[in-house]
């Protein structure tokens, strides 16, 4: 369509659409994406089977319903167009009443509010004709909503929301109330594709009651609307809602007629023997007569031309996408994994550590993705990460500026990974991928973080005893109860990352904040094996630097025991001091002389005052490193499909920019 694609150019970017990995946001966004390229996919999770072939690089994972990600993402794009594809409750099986409103409701508001913040152009938000409920025979866009379910009620409150921020907080945006929306990359469970499925094979399936109506309307249609209302964006439809449909009404018996004539079908449809959703109704069909006079919008693409097109995307599907390419399959699925790999001086490890998880995840058959961390290595680390991630999509690679230490190697993975649970580990192999296997098993259990526990380290036998004691002396001091022998290698839930990533502190140590934020925890036992390659960059020094990190951060003992030593000596100077005076007066040949005793008193006391001024500079030292407020991390570049890509403070594309 030229004239869609000149409309597409003529959007103000960049252009988020939100709800992409949805039927009506996947087609969305591939119509857009064919023309622009300052168009971004955001999606809650993952990119689904919809976005499968959409470089990572335009897909935003962020949970709409977080409203702390939903800022990020608005502060981060800074979108101009924005079309809102996020819904939850549209189909039959969608009965949680709360995530209906939070997601159809609260969500919106959070959103718009954020986008209200900066230059925005057009939101357009994907509203419902369930909206009217049983009000549902060609109403108008301001005729009465008889809600019937959660669903109606929570769209229709969107939509008086956009009324509202439209009309009187001039918020450019409008809602586009959909009716029976249909075409490819529709969900395998719904009525089209299902028939579509069986009229190729020459017959029909089973139907609801013959005299129940929609109004059919494409999925290309769709598009051209919600485009048309961003570009026709004006201040006098700010607010307004409008019905995007064909106007005509289709009982499912004309439905049945129009497939057996379009395929040849002899078969008599049986109606009644396939239980309708509870909204269903006899009279559906919209007034799309607003629509066309004030956006110029109107359905292109008759309802037999739609069957056809739709008809080709289905027969392209085999038996076994029809049965997984659906949201009733979601609770079947099996959770996806991000691996965060902190890689310094490890060079010839990457290759392994990279065989060795794809034959873990390969093994445990779910989606995964692979993140490098490159901490500014000396070595050729990027290089064999670009490499790697240039035959494997998996694959992402992360550079920083300079060292900044593998704790913020692991936030930096964290805030830019897509998948359900995250697993922490070394670059240089003494975390064994394969306990990943047994970390998935508990997690699917219902524990929200496993941690390995190093029952042995393969080291010396003093080292070994060295960290176990610090283990337990870390344990007994903090105020948050620290299991023993746990380092980084963990797996945990999206849910505990997002709240990790909540916590503000520069001086980050990973394993005390894990055990901070709490949730349901447990343990896997392991051997710590030998590094593979090379020498380990801790000594002496940092070791004590790693304690005091962890002491510092997660206990006050340090001081308490500081304030305790004050008043022992305080009261034993006073006892002294006593006992000095009443010797001196009863009997002063056996009171304490000389310099001797005075120097070691005063050597005594100026090293105690010398070690507490040095114990309260370390909580100093720390306060003033979290208030000059600096980056946490810089990232220099992000390495994906082989391609390393440089990225400016905002974390955009070099590139990008300067285009």
């Amino acid at each position: 369509m030229p004239i869609l694609a000149t409309y597409i150019r003529a959007l103000e970017g960049p252009i988020l659409v939100t709800g992409a990995s949805g039927f009506i946001g996947a087609n969305l966004y591939k119509e857009i994406a064919a023309v622009r390229r300052d168009v971004f996919a955001v999606v809650r999770q993952d990119k689904g089977w919809r976005l499968v072939d959409v470089h990572d690089d335009k897909v935003i994972a962020v949970d709409l319903n977080d409203a702390n990600a939903t800022k990020n993402l608005v502060d981060s794009v800074q979108p101009r167009t924005v079309f809102n594809c996020v819904a939850y409750g549209a189909y039959s099986f969608e009965e949680d009443a709360d995530l209906i409103y939070r997601t159809n409701f609260l969500a919106l508001s959070n959103l718009a509010t954020e986008l209200a913040r900066y230059s925005l152009a057009a939101l357009v938000h994907t509203g419902s004709s369930s909206e009217y409920g049983a009000n549902c025979a060609a109403p108008s866009e301001d005729g009465l909503r008889d809600a019937n379910s959660h669903y109606a009620v929570s769209k229709g409150a969107a939509s008086d929301f956009l009324h509202y921020a439209g009309k009187h907080r001039g918020v450019p945006c409008v809602n586009l109330r959909l009716y029976s929306v249909y075409g490819p990359l529709e969900d395998t469970s719904r009525l089209i594709p299902n028939l579509l499925r069986q009229a190729l094979a020459g017959h029909l399936p089973p139907l609801v009651d013959a005299r129940t109506s929609r109004d059919f309307v494409h999925v290309t249609d769709v598009c051209r609307a919600l485009i048309t209302a961003a570009l026709r964006m004006h201040p006098d439809i700010y607010g307004e809602s409008f019905n995007i449909g064909s106007g005509k009404r289709t009982t499912i018996a004309e439905l049945a007629d129009k497939t057996r004539e379009l395929f040849s079908i002899t078969d008599e449809p049986v109606f009644g023997t396939m239980e309708g959703r509870n909204w269903d109704l006899a009279d559906w069909y919209a007034d799309a007569s607003k629509a066309l006079d004030v956006l110029g919008w109107q359905p292109e693409i008759a309802l037999e031309d739609g069957l056809r097109q739709t008809s080709e995307w289905v027969k392209s599907l085999s038996d076994a996408d029809m049965a997984v390419l659906t949201k009733k399959k979601l609770g079947a699925r099996k959770r996806s994994v991000s691996a965060i790999i902190a890689c310094y001086k490890d060079e010839p490890a990457i290759p392994i550590m990279y065989a060795r998880l794809t034959e873990v995840f390969t093994k445990l058959g779910i989606d995964y993705e692979i993140i490098f961390v490159n901490d500014c290595s000396p070595d050729a680390s990027a290089d064999v990460i670009q490499a790697i991630s240039a035959k494997d999509p998996h694959v992402v690679g992360i550079s920083h500026s300079r060292n900044f230490g593998s704790q913020m190697a692991f936030r930096s993975g964290m805030e830019l990974c897509t998948k359900d649970s995250v697993v922490l580990l070394d670059g240089d192999l003494q975390d064994p991928p394969e306990l990943i296997e047994h970390f998935y098993r508990e997690w699917e259990q219902g524990w929200d973080v496993v941690y390995g526990r190093r029952v042995r380290r393969e080291m010396s036998w003093f080292w070994g005893q060295m960290y176990k004691a610090f283990y337990r002396i870390f344990a007994a001091f903090s105020y948050v109860p620290m299991p023993h022998d746990a380092g980084d290698f963990s797996l945990m839930d999206r849910r505990v990352v997002g709240w990790l990533l909540n916590c503000p502190e520069r001086d980050l140590f990973v394993r005390g904040l894990r055990a901070y934020v709490g949730f349901r925890q447990t343990g896997v036992d392991y051997v710590r094996p030998e590094r593979m390659f090379g020498r380990s960059t801790n000594s002496l020094l940092k070791n004590i630097g790693w304690a005091k990190k962890g002491i510092f951060s997660f206990s006050d003992t340090p001081l308490t025991m500081l304030t305790a030593a004050g008043v022992v000596l305080l009261m034993l100077s006073v006892l002294a001091a006593t006992i000095m005076v009443v010797l001196k007066v009863f009997r002063p040949d056996i009171a304490p002389r000389g310099a001797t005793t005075m120097l070691v008193t005063t050597l005594f006391f100026g090293s105690l005052n010398l070690f507490a001024v040095g114990l309260v500079g370390e909580y100093v030292a720390k306060i003033m490193a979290e208030v000059k407020g600096r980056p946490r991390l810089i990232r220099s570049a992000l390495i994906r499909h082989g391609k390393s890509t440089q990225l400016l403070p905002d974390g955009k594309s070099a590139e990008m920019a300067g285009r």
